[in-house]
């Protein structure tokens, strides 16, 4: 497995603090969950059936077709499989699992400007929160054979996804930063129906649990906390992105924020010692900090980040 945030039992034991003192904001993840109401008893009972109402869910959610996955991760590694190797465009710094299965796959990643047959973006970034504009997807869409946009982090911005452009985009999306169910592990394809088809044959049966499609027609249905939920993280955001001033420039979206900086290692090891877990990137060096969740989280992050200035 590649190198993620989230990974606390191994700071806990690096750092011999207890799991439970830790602040985690290594992830990006939503710290406010969708709350979730307790599932009725068939949902734990019964096998996963395709007609429970979940594709209508997620067509009304993302106003176009939608593929439930179990989990970005697997469509993100079975799209490339399904293409001749070619050369695949992506920007960098970039989610590190997206260049892996395109090499996994045999095919040959080069630098976002260059031409390619192919084109994988996050939108925004991942590590570094930065957005596209549109008319630059637009025009790689134009020169590319498919090109396939991972919006994990777009649900606060909505307005800027790239679903329905064209009939050889494929958007990704997911339940896991958002809602902040990442442990649900559900997620969605967003295509035309070719697209859609082909990649439903390579899913095995019942690949996305009875209690997954059931949480997920909840938290898509829920319009009113879409609207409270993206409101708080753009408020937090912005906080953060001025707390963080004090070590330098960042870049970031509604979800975390991204500090290039040569005093990654010392930094990260400064908070660590505070059981403040922050995600280091090494190449370049940087970090990234996730949202606290509320004030005395806050407050705690104000204070180790008051021992480095």
């Amino acid at each position: 497995m590649l190198e993620h945030g989230g990974r606390l039992g191994e700071a806990a034991r690096r750092y011999g603090i207890p799991r439970e003192q830790w602040l985690d904001l290594s992830t990006g993840i939503a710290p406010w969950t969708y709350p979730l109401p307790t599932p009725p008893v068939e949902v734990w009972q019964r096998l996963p059936e395709e007609d429970d109402g979940l594709e209508e869910a997620a067509h009304a959610y993302y106003g176009f077709p939608a593929l439930p996955v179990p989990g970005s991760q697997w469509a993100l590694e079975t799209i490339p499989r399904l293409l001749p190797p070619g050369r695949v465009a992506m920007p960098w710094p970039f989610y590190a699992e997206h260049p892996h299965a395109w090499q996994a796959a045999g095919h040959r990643i080069v630098d976002w400007r260059q031409e390619a047959d192919y084109a994988v973006c996050c939108q925004p970034n991942n590590p570094t929160g930065l957005s596209f504009s549109r008319a630059e997807l637009l025009a790689k869409a134009e020169r590319v054979r498919l090109l396939v946009v991972d919006e994990a982090f777009l649900d606060a911005t909505p307005e800027a996804t790239m679903i329905g452009v064209a009939d050889h985009v494929l958007v990704l999306r997911s339940l896991g930063k958002f809602f902040g169910l990442a442990g649900v592990r559900i997620g969605f394809v967003i295509a035309p129906t070719p697209w859609r088809e082909r990649l439903r044959a390579q899913l095995s049966p019942w690949a996305v649990s009875s209690p997954a499609r059931w949480a997920a027609r909840q938290a898509l249905a829920d319009h009113g906390w879409h609207m409270v939920q993206r409101e708080r993280l753009h408020a937090a955001s912005s906080r953060l992105a001025q707390l963080l001033s004090c070590l330098g420039p960042t870049s970031g979206c509604a979800f975390f924020h991204y500090l290039p900086t040569h005093r990654a290692e010392a930094i990260h090891a400064v908070l660590a010692r505070s059981a403040i877990l922050v995600r280091r990137l090494h190449e370049p060096p940087a970090l990234r900090f996730g949202l606290p969740a509320d004030e005395p989280q806050w407050q705690r992050l104000q204070t180790a980040l008051g021992t480095l200035t």
